[in-house]
């Protein structure tokens, strides 16, 4: 007998082949979205991720941290674009402060005066430090973001039924959040937690990879827990050379909640915000500053400039962003963002 031809088995199509975005983009109008623009475009990349992961063959753990992600990032930012131009504070801090423990109380006091300035607060929801903030400033003003652990509680009770109580699965998200949103970070002592979360900040400041805020240090009267890390700081990464000088100023520890809140505010005194514009860095201003104050600059911050000088200008051609705003631009060397802390704390002063 004649032997049957082996089955026909078609080629699979790539992810990337213009027929997939063609399906991609019907689907996407099925939605009642278009097709056209940016936001489209990444929209269908992720799209073609998604396909790509089941080509290549990801586990299915993979693909469950993967698609829970996605899921989460997706949910906490429809949350906080619902309040897009509040200024946000993020407070870190131990969950097992005793209420009537000094730290308790200095965070509650902190948040109140942040709250009473308009700012919301940003922290873990739990309890501690991070119910001390949500009490000062009001659950009105306050997001939580709530971590599933199985030794702690879930959220403070506080916050328990509130639509801006957020919960993660992942550390890594949850810090995404914490950070992306933050126009300011207060740091409150705690444990393992609280200073891996420090430490993230002040890693993402110091390389550059997250837009230089204000971080005050704070604690309770008569403590020394900042005063000891700091040393421990000095000692033994600054002496080592494992960290320079100027990344010293990408901190600040406050006396008092007052002093903490004064110094967020200082910051915004006439620095609004910073973006790059290829290879220039664009400074946003709320005042410009004069002739005399932009020669200090050039001065005391050369080791910033890659090459030419520091400018005062108005927006560039590619900004579309506060465009009203007065601009000092420089070629700058993507390096030594504490130094560029300093520069901001030298813009904000006259």
């Amino acid at each position: 007998m004649e032997e049957s031809p082996p089955p026909q088995v078609s080629k699979a199509i790539d992810a990337r082949d213009e027929r997939i975005v063609e399906a991609i983009h019907q689907v996407m109008k099925a939605c009642g979205e278009t097709t056209d623009g940016y936001e489209a475009d990444l929209v269908t990349q992720m799209i073609q991720t998604c396909l790509r992961l089941l080509q290549e063959d990801h586990t299915l753990w993979q693909l469950k941290l993967i698609s829970r992600a996605l899921k989460e990032m997706r949910y906490a930012y429809n949350i906080f674009n619902k309040y897009p131009h509040e200024h946000c504070v993020s407070i870190f801090g131990s969950s097992r402060t005793p209420e009537n423990h000094p730290d308790y109380i200095s965070a509650r006091d902190f948040s109140l005066q942040m709250a009473s300035l308009g700012w919301m607060c940003i922290t873990g929801a739990a309890n501690g430090i991070m119910k001390a903030a949500t009490e000062g400033a009001e659950v009105k003003s306050s997001f939580g973001l709530s971590i599933r652990l199985p030794f702690e509680v879930t959220s403070n009770i506080l916050l328990e039924r509130d639509p801006k109580l957020m919960m993660f699965r992942y550390f890594f998200t949850r810090k995404l959040m914490f950070i992306s949103h933050a126009d300011a970070f207060a740091a409150f002592p705690g444990g393992v937690g609280t200073l891996d979360e420090l430490f993230e900040v002040l890693t993402l400041m110091q390389t550059g990879k997250a837009e230089i805020v204000p971080l005050v240090l704070i604690e309770g009267e008569e403590g020394n827990y900042w005063k000891q890390w700091e040393e421990w700081v000095k000692e033994h990464l600054l002496k080592n050379g494992w960290i320079s000088p100027e990344d010293l100023y990408l901190y600040f520890i406050a006396a008092s909640p007052k002093e903490a809140t004064e110094h967020i505010l200082q910051f915004y005194k006439r620095y609004h915000s910073s973006r790059y514009v290829k290879e220039m860095l664009v400074i946003r201003m709320l005042l410009p500053i004069s002739q005399d104050h932009l020669k200090v600059l050039n001065v005391k911050f050369s080791k910033l400039v890659q090459s030419g000088e520091i400018t005062m200008s108005t927006a560039l051609p590619e900004e579309t962003d506060f465009l009203e705003l007065p601009r000092l631009v420089f070629h700058h060397t993507r390096k030594d963002y504490g130094l560029l802390r300093a520069l901001i704390d030298q813009i904000n002063k006259g």
